[in-house]
């Protein structure tokens, strides 16, 4: 999964990966849901460990265009995790009291706590995104965001987060059936609204804007992945995987028991 990691330094450009990649599974969509289903149970394992042993600290950030699937991916990968050491967190218009304050307020204090998976589904760049793309701030404001966010995540690491970026990479044909698969079931009508239309008008900004996250805000401490997700078998495939992986690597262990219940009877 190194392969979709965004190295620091490295200039990439989104429009030229490409998100129909299944990798090994060539298509086979059962292959990887099988795979990934071995991959919801280890994550639980690992997430159960995370909560007992009460040390680590997870943060997992979604970004993605309209419809990239923000919402499934959560529903999807964090499947049979147990709610209490979990959390989702999502950034919507900020409230008149956040915006008396930086733009980083009402983000830290949303971050993990000791034992804590905290998901962002959205987050603090939207801030070099929407901002950006709708001119809500001149240029030179949202230019200096890059390194504020930079050094707010090595702060979040330096205090023992672990941080996982994910962007979520579709096309504009996926998007486009997307939102007619929303239009076309009633059931999905709350998830649309025409204001979507105008936002997909601005998919050359949006790349642009995103191209910039990527290239300055990959980090050692805080990488992104720019996931495949076309396909949405493979989408959650990656992002499980990469989970998991990192998880692993904190090599945590289950608290020892101060007590002797070696001799303890319970009647």
């Amino acid at each position: 999964m190194d392969r979709y990691r965004v190295k620091p330094g490295d200039q990439v450009d989104p429009s030229q990966w490409d998100p129909n990649e299944t990798g090994g599974f060539i298509g086979e969509k059962k292959e990887a849901k099988d795979a990934l289903e071995a991959l919801n149970d280890r994550l639980e394992e690992l997430q159960e460990l995370l909560y007992a042993q009460g040390k680590h600290k997870v943060l997992v950030v979604l970004q993605a265009m309209d419809s990239g699937g923000k919402d499934g991916t959560i529903r999807h990968v964090f499947e049979g995790v147990n709610p209490q050491g979990v959390k989702v967190a999502s950034f919507k218009v900020p409230t008149k009291e956040e915006l008396a304050h930086d733009y980083l307020w009402r983000v830290h204090k949303r971050t993990p706590g000791k034992g804590e998976i905290v998901i962002f589904n959205r987050s603090h760049y939207e801030d070099v995104l929407v901002v950006r793309v709708h001119n809500l701030v001149p240029a030179e404001v949202w230019g200096r965001r890059y390194e504020h966010i930079n050094q707010f995540e090595r702060l979040l690491a330096d205090e023992g987060t672990t941080i996982l970026k994910f962007y979520l990479h579709i096309d504009l044909v996926e998007q486009k059936e997307r939102f007619q698969a929303r239009l076309d079931n009633p059931q999905k009508h709350w998830k649309f609204s025409l204001g979507d239309l105008e936002e997909r008008m601005l998919w050359p900004e949006y790349t642009r804007a995103y191209q910039d996250v990527l290239n300055k805000t990959s980090t050692e401490w805080a990488p992104w992945y720019i996931v495949p997700a076309n396909r949405k078998w493979y989408r959650n495939y990656v992002i499980a995987s990469i989970l998991v992986e990192t998880l692993d690597g904190l090599d945590m262990h289950y608290p020892q028991q101060e007590e002797d219940l070696s001799g303890v009877v319970i009647e």
